[in-house]
């Protein structure tokens, strides 16, 4: 079993995020529970106020050799130095290797490794291949002398104002927070995962942290681990070559070549089958690729951004995803909080969606009566924005008149926003009471939409905005069938 790294101490401000596991924060709490304040949990940004981020940094300073007191601050997780420009610290010293050694982060710490250099790697004054450092190590290459020196930051974070970043509007303490925090989180060239339900703009996220970053010239590559079949996601991952399997007539570059310079967004990277995760984690830690029936390596320099709707630290647990590849690709965990705990920003969503040049050219100008706007807003929106989005399709395409009124919304947001009280069972337990809420609106919801679009999930995912592998998620966990449904 991996040793995890030691946990921050206790005496941390209580607002504060961590970026790396500690031993004792493992409980993540639920974001509609939480009142005007910020919670630790185990690598999971939940944000609300004001908050510190701790950012994990290290320094490299030359203290004898050419470049004396050249120093070096950063947060990448490999870092490489030797004597050739591309490397991350440039040593002036000709004695030194084009690509010397690299120091990389694992979930031990700092690993100083050799990269075949002609005159060798020493650490304290002996040589190494592959050794981990401390506080202070002092690295040899050529006839330079390094220090190394980890440091953790604090960073305050404060609420971002009310403007958009990038297609992401929100005025919510919650979205203003969320928008500090990726400003701060694009410049760190980090590998970040993003959670949160179906359909709450994860891929939006990802690509604000892209095009806020020093990478925004480079590609932005999207790949899908949930929408690909399971023969085809390694070959789609890491490319092939001509003749590796049946039907690869032409050698392919999968997406990592593809994000070469920029960033590959990983969606439901929580779907990724158990045996190609180590693979990716391979990837990840040499940072290169060998394409599906070839043997020669391709060096990538990508960021990773990966998205779920699942919850992977349930799914370490319960042996359905690697922990250590969690640990790579959680430096940083943001969670985006569902559109029902956010409802003051859908005046605004909204208000964006109709004032765009393609909507005003397509429908003309086009408002919200107030009635459209509050019965908009009393809907749970299980499907959050991208469910939104198709209700706003919907209501250009029936509005009759330039003010939307109540006579426009779909029929199943007419029947499902009640004004009565909600029936539970105050003995409960507020989570338990919660959940049997959530899990009664699920299935009536579902079985309800499957029956209107006669057992078609293609059809009921474009209609509800859930993704088409949502509802056979959700057919399975209430035992729907869908075919069952098409008749009734």
């Amino acid at each position: 079993m991996p040793v995890p790294p030691p946990p921050f101490p206790t005496d941390s401000h209580p607002d504060e995020i961590l970026t790396h596991p500690g031993e004792e924060d493992d409980e993540v709490f639920p974001l509609e529970s939480l009142e005007n304040t910020s919670v630790t949990a185990t690598r999971t940004l939940v944000v609300e106020t004001r908050t510190t981020l701790k950012i994990r940094r290290c320094r490299l300073e030359i203290i004898a050799g050419a470049g004396l007191g050249q120093d070096l601050v950063t947060e990448k997780e490999r870092i490489r130095v030797g004597s050739h420009a591309s490397n991350d610290f440039v040593l002036q010293d000709r004695t030194t290797s084009r690509q010397h050694f690299e120091i990389q982060y694992t979930e031990r710490g700092y690993l100083l490794v050799d990269l075949q250099s002609t005159n060798g790697t020493y650490l304290d004054g002996a040589r190494v291949e592959r050794a981990y450092l401390k506080k202070g190590s002092q690295v040899g290459a050529g006839q330079s002398l390094i220090r190394f020196a980890p440091i953790e930051d604090e960073i305050k974070l404060d609420p971002a104002g009310e403007e958009p970043l990038g297609e992401m509007v929100g005025a919510s303490a919650k979205m203003r927070q969320i928008f500090g925090l990726l400003r701060r989180v694009a410049p760190m060239d980090v590998s970040v995962i993003i959670t949160g339900e179906t359909g709450t703009g994860k891929e939006l996220a990802a690509r604000a942290i892209h095009e806020n970053s020093p990478r925004k010239r480079g590609p932005f590559v999207v790949l899908d681990c949930g929408a690909i079949p399971e023969n085809l996601i390694e070959s789609e991952l890491f490319g092939h070559e001509k003749g590796s399997f049946t039907g690869a007539d032409r050698a392919r570059e999968g997406a990592f070549e593809r994000a070469q310079g920029g960033t590959i967004f990983l969606d439901e990277l929580g779907e990724l089958r158990l045996d190609l995760q180590p693979k990716l984690l391979r990837v990840l830690e040499q940072r290169e690729v060998r394409r599906v029936g070839g043997n020669d390596v391709i060096d990538i320099d990508v960021r990773v951004i990966a998205a779920t709707h699942r919850d992977l630290q349930k799914e370490v647990q319960q042996g359905r995803f690697r922990e250590d590849l969690f640990f790579r690709l959680a430096v940083i965990n943001l969670h985006l909080p569902p559109l029902r705990q956010r409802s003051e920003d859908l005046g605004l969503i909204i208000e964006k969606v109709l004032a765009s040049p393609e909507t005003v050219k397509r429908h003309g100008h086009k408002r919200l009566a107030p009635q459209t706007l509050a019965a908009l807003t009393r809907y749970a929106w299980p499907g959050n924005v991208r469910e939104l989005m198709n209700v706003i399709s919907h209501l250009l395409t029936f509005a009759e008149s330039d003010t939307i009124d109540v006579g426009a919304l779909p029929a199943r947001l007419v029947t499902e926003v009640r004004d009565g009280p909600l029936a539970f069972d105050e003995r409960l337990s507020f989570k338990d009471a919660k959940d049997q809420l959530l899990e009664a609106f699920e299935r009536e919801y579902l079985t309800t939409v499957l029956k209107r679009c006669g057992g078609n999930i293609t059809r009921a995912a474009r209609e509800s905005g859930l993704h088409r592998k949502s509802i056979e998620r959700l057919c399975k966990k209430y035992e729907l069938d869908a075919r069952e449904l098409k008749g009734r």
